[in-house]
């Protein structure tokens, strides 16, 4: 059983990351003014929201998404291959990142780059993690949900703590050249998402481009290809396969937690996120 990475606090994942490359990245690493990053913490609709900004760029055509893998369409900026990838990608370009804040390449903060950053009901989270990290073998594995609650609550778990990671990213929310969107929202009014991210990104799509859009990156859609949906994984890296879209529901946590667990969580919510003005999040 793997444990993790430790670097300055937070842990990564075993396969894929380097302690030298993560730093590189904060310190080195140049974020162009043209580049487009999608951030998220884990389990928060990440490749949804790649699938749908990939096909903005291709005004709803799906060949791009049904022939290139999801990882080189928007590589990882702190996993080894994603940022060799970057490093030598001409152009504007599409980068896919879980990093905390703090080890946000410091480029980007006197940059024009743009950050699409989504986030989701942390309960549901916790329960999307449990179920996808417990397949894989590069994280420390829990040998139930009520592990994995409490490393949750605690930030031991593959990119540290849900709380900090949201309240310091949430910190850029006024920026011009910042997007928040939350899974719940998208859930509810794809349509208007897209939109508001074309807007954004400073797209137009015509009415039937725009369907192409919905269509393709629907939850279904997505299921089906193989390039989006996880299924081109080694067995090394996940023995019983790995299933990126398991429901793609909001609200699943209620047949997971306790009564009990709830209100702890509620409670450690109401703690940490204090500061913030209600109705930011869409989910409470």
């Amino acid at each position: 059983m793997s444990d993790y990475i430790w670097f300055e606090g937070i842990p990564f994942p075993t396969a894929e990351y380097e302690k030298e490359i993560i730093e590189e990245i904060r310190n080195v690493f140049v974020i162009r003014d043209e580049d487009t990053v999608i951030l998220t913490y884990p389990k928060s609709g990440t490749n949804w929201l790649k699938e749908i900004v990939c096909l903005i760029q291709t005004k709803g055509d799906p060949t791009w998404i049904q022939s290139v893998p999801n990882r080189h369409r928007s590589p990882w900026i702190e996993s080894q291959t994603g940022y060799q990838k970057l490093i030598n990608k001409e152009g504007p370009r599409l980068i896919t990142s879980h990093l905390p804040f703090h080890l946000f390449p410091k480029s980007f903060f006197s940059s024009k780059a743009k950050i699409i950053y989504v986030i989701r009901n942390p309960r549901d989270v916790l329960v999307s993690g449990y179920f996808f990290w417990s397949k894989t073998k590069f994280v420390k594995i829990p040998e139930s949900m009520t592990t994995y609650f409490e490393w949750f609550i605690k930030g031991n778990v593959a990119f540290g703590s849900w709380f900090e990671h949201t309240c310091a990213w949430l910190s850029m929310r006024k920026r011009d050249n910042f997007l928040l969107l939350s899974y719940e929202d998208i859930k509810k009014d794809t349509k208007s998402t897209i939109k508001k991210i074309c807007d954004f990104l400073g797209k137009k799509l015509e009415p039937d481009e725009l369907d192409m859009v919905l269509k393709y990156s629907s939850f279904q859609a997505m299921k089906e290809n193989k390039m989006s949906n996880f299924s081109l994984i080694t067995e090394d890296m996940a023995p019983h396969g790995l299933e990126l879209l398991r429901k793609g529901t909001t609200g699943d946590w209620k047949n997971h937690f306790t009564v009990a667990q709830a209100e702890a969580f509620d409670k450690v919510f109401q703690e940490k996120m204090a500061g913030f003005p209600p109705g930011l999040f869409p989910w409470e």
